[in-house]
């Protein structure tokens, strides 16, 4: 493992996290605190407790997985793009670096900067509500491997994609909706029993439902799911980018 070259690049990519820090943690703020005031002040004081929970503290974890799967996604896809579009790949692609030190640098910074925006997300959450993180742990777990599942799913969409056009094509048209219909803002059993049982056929569900178990102790569905959809989730992602290094698909073409 040439640890020199994964320092390197997670060095590179956190640095220009750093460049740009006012704009990459006062966006999410302002708009975690704007989903406070209208959908906990405004629209949520007239909403009873879900499952004992206060709305306002209800929707801190779907806010937080909503920020961050979108951040590792935007933040993988557009590390591993850049220098496909600008055609510094090859020089990495010739460099003495791995495929699994190019993944650990690209893949650890893009996990890192979405934990570090939902830190702050979580931070911000605290002034607006009265909040208690029943399982701490498994909080911090979900967190990460949510983030390194979705960073895995970015890194992907940017190998893939050929323009600026298709490296927004999925994030806008398939993860956003994934992600807002699945429980982000409401339980799923508030749905009504159809639309619950469709509702399980999206991954997302899964994520933040163990996500809000860490927080609150319910969930939409039993947290082992959660665990294990998470885990397979990030094994098929790690399958499918060292096929994609095995092969050379869409990058050295």
């Amino acid at each position: 493992m040439n640890t020199h070259a994964v320092r390197a690049i997670y060095g590179l990519e956190m640095a220009r996290f750093f460049r740009t820090v006012i704009e990459s943690l006062i966006s999410p703020v302002i708009s975690t605190s704007l989903y406070f005031i209208v959908f906990g002040a405004a629209i949520g004081s007239g909403f009873t407790p879900v499952d004992g929970v206060s709305y306002g503290a209800f929707i801190v974890p779907g806010l937080i997985m909503l920020t961050v799967m979108t951040q590792s996604v935007s933040n993988a896809s557009f590390a591993i793009f850049m220098p496909k579009y600008s055609g510094t790949i090859y020089e990495l692609l010739s460099a003495p670096v791995g495929a699994a030190e190019i993944v650990l640098g690209y893949i650890g910074a893009a996990s890192t900067k979405s934990v570090i925006i939902g830190s702050v997300i979580l931070g911000t959450a605290w002034f607006f509500v009265d909040l208690h993180i029943a399982h701490p742990v498994a909080m911090v777990a979900f967190l990460i491997l949510t983030s390194l599942c979705f960073s895995l799913l970015g890194f992907l969409i940017g190998i893939w994609s050929r323009d600026w056009q298709q490296l927004q094509l999925i994030p806008l048209l398939v993860l956003t909706p994934l992600i807002f219909l699945g429980g982000s803002f409401y339980a799923i059993a508030q749905l009504p029993e159809f639309w619950q049982k469709v509702a399980l056929f999206n991954p997302v569900v899964y994520l933040i439902s163990g996500f809000r178990w860490a927080f609150f102790g319910v969930g939409d569905v039993p947290v082992g799911y959660s665990l294990a959809a998470i885990l397979v989730f990030t094994v098929l992602g790690v399958a499918a980018v060292a096929q994609v290094f095995r092969t050379g698909w869409r990058i050295r073409s």
